[in-house]
């Protein structure tokens, strides 16, 4: 039972540059910045008026019914939309597949922040009841995966998990080891973000975590770079259909990639900051070599966590020394968050996209704005433009506050 391999079959994207899986991987192969100014609220009196905004994301035409999308938060409408193109993608006929066997396990970092927030001005404003009776469903971190299996009667495992900006990785990565176990065949897996809100500006804001760049917002996040001074927030949503390999021959699916690795370890060090000599990064990483049963030196490609953040990217690259030796200089690395911004609870979805496409490519995505390496950051993050290259394994790294690290390990399917 524990030998099922696990295969990607559908790729469901919302993001700044681009609402689907062709749109975005266009985009980052052209190193299309999706930052810009800040238009969702009025970020005038802020310290940081940027980020990363899905500017053309309509969830009108993504839910079955459509007084629902009132219903619902922004995050869970990224949710709906990215499963939704993830299941067209997939080819899945829902009428002939056993939906007590088909999961969804779709988290967010924070929720619905807004309609949290919304609802709080409300009350101070105008009186307790003037609160939404939808404001709980529509805040909670869990409704986006409860939502996507009412929409398509999915009955198997359902769960939310949230780990700040490990979080989509966390999901995709449990519901693999599921499908591992024999609990459910087929599971809608990843994260979902929509915190570009005042409250959640103000709060990263505070903490100094946000750049400042507001006069070039598309120079803002750079990754590695010795002149980043903080990352930039985005939203959006990334969830795959990961599938039992014989479920999916079966039915005569296409085959994205195959799903063979998935780590996950804790710092034990710092509510926001990394452990310096990375060792917590590197634990999990391991673990996701070990479960993917590859070597170090059979990597090709790591999608870095890679946010833009001072000891953020210098701890991940020790890291990556860490454990790949002689190897992390050989190979290639970039973060697709220097184009897209960080979409913190939905970054590793919309990163294990990247990573597919780039197996099934061969094509590295590049780091943009990345025009003076920090000395720390010494290995090759694949600097301005894409680059074409032979990956057959990939590896995608989320870490998230709490000391939260996640995993996942991708190959290219060959039968």
């Amino acid at each position: 039972m524990f030998n099922r391999r696990v295969v990607i079959t559908g790729i469901g994207v919302i993001s700044p540059i681009g609402n689907d899986l062709l749109t975005f991987w266009k985009n980052a192969v052209a190193g299309t910045s999706g930052v810009g100014t800040i238009t969702l609220f009025d970020a005038s009196q802020f310290d940081c008026r940027i980020a990363g905004e899905s500017r053309d994301f309509d969830p009108i035409g993504f839910f079955k019914n459509p007084k629902d999308v009132r219903r619902t938060d922004r995050y869970t409408q990224m949710a709906i939309a990215a499963s939704r193109l993830a299941l067209d993608m997939s080819g899945l006929d829902l009428e002939k597949v056993d939906r007590d066997r088909f999961g969804v396990v779709v988290g967010s970092g924070i929720g619905g922040l807004k309609s949290l927030s919304d609802n709080h001005i409300n009350m101070l404003q105008k009186g307790p009841n003037r609160i939404s009776p939808f404001m709980i469903p529509m805040m909670i971190s869990n409704m986006a995966s409860g939502l996507i299996s009412m929409e398509h009667g999915l009955r198997g495992p359902n769960i939310s998990i949230t780990s700040a900006c490990a979080t989509a990785n966390h999901n995709i990565g449990e519901a693999w080891r599921m499908i591992k176990f024999g609990d459910a065949d087929i599971f809608l897996a990843g994260g979902s973000e929509a915190a570009i809100t005042p409250i959640g500006i103000g709060g990263f804001s505070s903490m100094k975590a946000l750049s400042t760049r507001n006069d070039a917002p598309e120079k803002a996040s750079r990754p590695f770079d010795k002149d980043r001074d903080g990352f930039v927030m985005g939203e959006g949503a990334g969830i795959v259909v990961i599938e039992e390999l014989e479920h999916a021959k079966r039915r005569g699916a296409e085959i994205y990639c195959e799903l063979i690795g998935y780590g996950l370890s804790a710092d034990a060090y710092h509510i926001t900051s990394p452990s310096p000599d990375g060792d917590g990064a590197a634990r999990c990483m391991a673990m996701a070599l070990k479960h993917a049963g590859v070597s170090p030196e059979q990597v090709d490609y790591i999608n870095a966590h890679g946010t833009s953040t001072d000891i953020g990217d210098v701890c991940e690259t020790r890291a990556i020394k860490r454990l790949f030796g002689d190897h992390a200089y050989k190979l290639a690395v970039s973060s697709t968050k220097s184009m897209t911004g960080h979409l913190l609870g939905a970054a590793g979805g919309v990163e294990i996209a990247a990573c597919v496409m780039a197996v099934r490519e061969g094509v590295i995505p590049p780091t943009i704005n990345l025009d003076n390496p920090d000395p720390e950051c010494d290995l090759d993050y694949t600097p301005h433009h894409a680059r074409e290259r032979k990956v057959v394994v990939a590896l995608s790294n989320s870490f998230g506050f709490g000391g939260h690290n996640s995993t996942i390990v991708v190959r290219r399917f060959d039968g």
